[in-house]
């Protein structure tokens, strides 16, 4: 008669074999496998006694008649557990056998975890919270369906009505205060320095018809008349955020200085650099920086280099070389301008001096003399395609009417050509603190904040928004700032995007497999590739 026999290898694992006695001695008719652990030996006698119990192994596999199990195989264990040996027989009693009951992705969602709780976002104390900015890094969803994006990464999500409270609980606990403390903090431990702060604003627009307190009818750059709110956010100059804001009926020009006045109330700095686009750009935005006592860099656009560039056409024509810098004045209103033409050296803007002028630094790049010159060669040929008929469109750049004729403008086709490659800056920064290549580097770093906002409008899905309540729309915003700080961290330690990163880990499925009233994890076996990741994101990785 056939029984399974355990045997012990010389490499410490134990082997699962099926035998038989045959003129006095054990006869291996199969060799099972061999295992490591527990578990493995648990899920290798319940396969053994699967093939006993399979009449249609016959003598083909076994080389035995099928015979009925004993006994002593399917008798019910006296306690739960993944091996139960008999004490009179000395073989594994089974009550059915191992069966895969679900497999998760938990080695996903514990990284994840490991850089929350890294973060100091544990100081919440609210798991219910950390599970729903978890499961919106991973996969873009609803409230409602958070549970199943939970429940996959080997979590047992809480009931909709706690998740509903939990948003109320953000709100009321200041969970966005707290969030931003904690990134401050990392940012400050990573870098040393947070003087410089990248500053950018978005309007977010509601799925809904009225207006109320907070959701207002107001300035949308996509000309909207959806109820929305202004949503301003601070990162440093690596992209990792530090405040998020957001108001109602506010233009976005408007809500920069009250953010970054928050941000300095909040961690008590005084002396700090503020870079913005060129949307930030007007006059009463820069006046109240400056009165504030806050630095900054921001885009001007080309449009004002003729004034602010005069003296240089006039000394040096519109040529210019490679990386070259001119470092000059430029009007905060008007036309009017420190820069005398006659002097052939441009100033050196002083505050002091120059009142009615910021200091303006322009930078000259081959590369982008070529893109600029290839976009206004399209835009002159669909000019002049508007222009003989071929193609019906709004009028385009440099079409003008003369005499009732639509004819081609030349001549803001030439001067938009003489400025080809040039890109301004204007700070209040003297060059006697920061000199111009480092005016424009600074400025360089506001592709961080681009990118984090991209991340927060399009990965992270923070708009449209589907909030009615305050304490909804509040808390929604605040999971999406600390998921973009999760995600962030994440792209910072392994230099991967985050959707690369849930794109290569969330396939490593953990096993759950039940033997004997019982059940065991199984990890999954992990390449080296994702080793890689799962080690930078574990040991921190890259710092930034």
């Amino acid at each position: 008669m056939a029984f399974i026999r355990r045997v012990r290898t010389k490499s410490g694992a134990t082997a699962v074999q099926i035998a038989e006695y045959a003129a006095g001695r054990q006869r291996i008719l199969k060799h099972v496998g061999s295992a490591h652990t527990e578990a493995e030996l648990g899920v290798l006698l319940a396969r053994a006694g699967e093939l006993l119990d399979d009449r249609d192994q016959g003598v083909l596999e076994l080389g035995v008649e099928p015979s009925p199990p004993s006994a002593a195989l399917v008798a019910p264990a006296p306690e739960p557990a993944l091996l139960n040996p008999s004490p009179a027989s000395g073989l594994a009693v089974r009550t059915g056998p191992g069966r895969v009951v679900g497999t998760d992705s938990r080695v996903l969602f514990e990284a994840l975890a490991a850089v929350y709780a890294q973060l100091g976002f544990g100081v919440l104390e609210d798991e219910v919270f950390a599970d729903l900015v978890l499961a919106r890094v991973v996969e873009l969803t609803s409230l409602l369906d958070a549970a199943r994006v939970l429940a996959d990464l080997g979590q047992e999500a809480a009931s909709y009505k706690t998740m509903g409270r939990t948003l109320t609980r953000a709100r009321e606990r200041g969970y966005r205060d707290q969030v931003a403390t904690a990134c401050f903090e990392q940012s400050y431990m990573t870098s040393g320095d947070v003087s410089l702060v990248i500053s950018d604003v978005t309007t977010l627009y509601f799925e809904a018809e009225k207006e109320d307190d907070l959701r207002k009818v107001g300035f949308s750059k996509e000309r909207r008349v959806d109820p929305q709110i202004v949503v301003g956010l601070l990162v440093d100059r690596n992209g990792f955020p530090l405040e998020i804001c957001f108001e109602g009926n506010k233009a976005e020009t408007s809500t920069i200085v009250p953010i970054i006045e928050a941000f300095q109330a909040r961690h008590d700095l005084a002396d700090m650099v503020v870079v913005a686009d060129a949307g930030m750009l007007s006059a009463t935005n820069l006046r109240q920086l400056d009165e504030a006592n806050l630095r900054f860099i921001v885009g001007s656009g080309v449009t004002k280099a003729p004034i602010d560039l005069a003296s240089h056409f006039r000394w040096h024509g519109d040529a210019f070389t490679d990386g070259q810098v001119i470092d000059t004045t430029t009007p905060r209103t008007g036309r009017k301008s420190d820069n005398d033409v006659k002097v052939r050296a441009e100033p050196s803007w002083d505050p002091d001096e120059h009142v009615a002028s910021w200091r303006a630094v322009w930078a000259y790049a081959a590369k982008r003399a070529a893109r600029d010159h290839k976009t206004l060669t399209l835009q002159e040929n669909r000019a002049k395609a508007v222009i003989a008929g071929e193609k019906a469109a709004r009028t385009p750049r440099f079409v003008k009417k003369n005499g009732g004729a639509t004819v081609l403008d030349e001549a803001s086709l030439a001067r938009a050509r003489r400025l080809v490659g040039l890109k301004g800056y204007v700070t209040n920064i003297p060059a006697t603190v920061m000199p111009a290549g480092e005016v424009v580097s600074s400025y360089h770093d506001l592709w961080h904040v681009e990118a984090s906002f991209r991340m927060s409008k399009t990965y992270l899905k923070a708009r449209p928004l589907f909030a009615r309540k305050r304490d909804a729309i509040e808390a929604h915003l605040t999971i999406v700032f600390t998921a973009l700080a999760v995600s962030r961290e994440v792209q910072n330690r392994t230099g991967l995007t985050i959707r690369n990163v849930v794109r290569q880990l969330r396939p490593l499925r953990s096993a759950t497999i039940a033997i004997n009233a019982t059940s065991q994890i199984f990890p999954p076996q992990i390449p080296a590739d994702k080793q890689a990741i799962l080690k930078a994101i574990h040991r921190g990785g890259l710092t930034h």
